[in-house]
């Protein structure tokens, strides 16, 4: 029997088939439309602003066109980090290719001069950013591709209790099988996997797309581990956790406690690094198994060690307490008991005139003293040494003059009231004046009349009295 060709125009199927496997993705299968699917958008989303999708494929047109071309972004998105590293290796090939290349028809109009390429080169490699290394582009390799698995397994979640959308779900699921394992259900899941300015994600889905339907369509309940099937094991750009590089070699101190459970092993996971240790700060040695100073050990054996503080007196020490200190700590000096203990730094008074010390373990701080103190040797008042100006000693304590009530009085010109101040006493107009160069003279309405209520006085101050 003949076969005809699908809606697509791309795959034969035989007549009355359910569904024909490698037929366009979307609401074409077989040669029957399903009119009631709701219209999927691209697969990717490189397609430029406007163009509709005619038809929707597992490769799309535009995403293949994409893999070609290092920077793909959508409209107002700039390309990404591995996108400018693509335009630069692609424009110092061009540039290279030109150079290179003699003069002839093919060159259009003839090549450019060969200085302005040599200068454009310089440009290029000056102003371009550089690219990662080897190193560097496994780690992000892996880190994108774990990336997209988390964004899998979310769509998975977030299409658990969808249907086809048709209104006839029964018929549905009879006639095209069940959403929960359709193609429709899946390039639900692929169309947001990546954001559309992430290069390095869409890149990876566009090449290894095929990858991933193999596992939906047949492995999926095989291996229902996908990171592990696709990052690690098909793609081969991650390792098992514990293990680091291209051969996925285990970690300092073994896959199963990388760097003795004690720090972070270099690369682990992914196929790069070198494996190394990068111990916590308790932990110090290619295996994190010796203690930094600070720390002393309470637990050590060939694949277990635990180090514990020492007391805060101690640089090093054999113990906890303030008497197995080997070095004391700056601050700290050991008595006659050879324990550390704190050092008084305020005996030598290291702190100025108009401040006094306080003392702390293993420190100490200098402090301001009380406005009315001329040198102390504490906080308040009552630590004064001597009395500031202004103020006068009482109850063993340096209190403000009022020099407004002293028998002898302060304010002096015409029309002047005395207001005290701490430390000192200022002289203002009285009420229904001001002051005018100097004199306090009565306040003058615009009108010309003679002002009866006060306004705000003009200060004379005298705050350094």
């Amino acid at each position: 029997m003949a076969t005809r060709r699908s809606a697509a125009g791309r795959h034969p199927a035989t007549p009355g088939s359910q569904r024909t496997r490698g037929a366009p993705i979307g609401p074409q299968r077989g040669g029957r439309r399903l009119d009631h699917v709701p219209p999927l958008r691209c697969l990717h989303q490189w397609a430029p602003a406007g163009r509709a999708c005619g038809r929707l494929t597992r490769k799309s047109e535009w995403g293949s066109r994409a893999a070609a071309s290092p920077v793909a972004t959508v409209a107002g998105a700039g390309p990404s980090r591995a996108g400018r590293a693509g335009l630069r290796r692609l424009a110092l090939a061009e540039a290279l290719r030109r150079l290179r290349a003699p003069p002839g028809p093919a060159m259009g109009s003839g090549p450019a001069p060969r200085p302005a390429l040599l200068l454009l080169l310089l440009a290029l490699v000056v102003l371009l950013p550089p690219l990662p290394a080897a190193g560097e582009r496994r780690r992000l390799a892996c880190s994108t591709c774990r990336g997209i698995v988390d964004r899998f397994n979310q769509g998975l979640a977030d299409t658990a209790k969808k249907n086809f959308g048709g209104g006839n779900t029964a018929w549905e699921e009879k006639t095209l099988s069940k959403y929960e394992s359709s193609e429709i259900r899946l390039v639900e899941i692929i169309e947001n996997l990546c954001d559309s300015s992430n290069f390095e994600c869409n890149n990876m889905v566009e090449e290894h797309e095929e990858h991933i339907e193999k596992w939906w369509f047949k492995l999926k309940k095989k291996y229902p581990d996908l990171f592990k099937w696709f990052c690690i094991e098909t793609i081969e750009v991650c390792c098992p956790a514990g293990t680091y590089g291209p051969d996925c070699l285990a970690c300092r101190g073994g896959s199963e406690r990388p760097c003795h459970g004690n720090g972070h092993c270099d690369g682990d996971g992914t196929r790069g690094g070198d494996g190394s240790c990068s111990c916590n700060k308790e932990y110090t040695g290619e295996f994190c198994l010796d203690c930094t100073s600070g720390y002393y050990s309470t637990l050590r054996n060939d694949t277990h060690s635990v180090c514990t503080a020492c007391h805060a007196a101690c640089k090093t020490c054999t113990g906890s307490s303030n008497k197995d200190c080997q070095d004391c700590k700056e601050g700290w000096i050991k008595n006659e008991e050879a324990a550390c203990v704190d050092l008084d730094e305020c005996a030598s008074s290291p702190c100025k005139d108009e401040q006094y010390c306080l003392n702390t373990e293993g420190s100490f701080s200098c402090k301001a003293c009380h406005a009315s103190c001329v040198g102390c040797t504490g906080e308040g008042s009552d630590k004064c040494k001597t009395c500031a100006s202004g103020y006068m000693k009482e109850d063993e304590k340096c209190t403000d003059i009022d020099e407004c009530n002293l028998p002898e009085k302060v304010c002096i010109k015409e029309n002047e009231d005395c207001v005290n101040t701490s430390g000192s006493y200022k002289c203002v107009c009285s009420e229904g004046f001001e002051d005018k160069d100097g004199t306090c003279v009565q306040t003058v309405k615009p009108g010309g009349e003679v002002e009866t209520e006060t306004t705000e006085p003009s200060h004379t101050g005298h705050e350094d009295l």
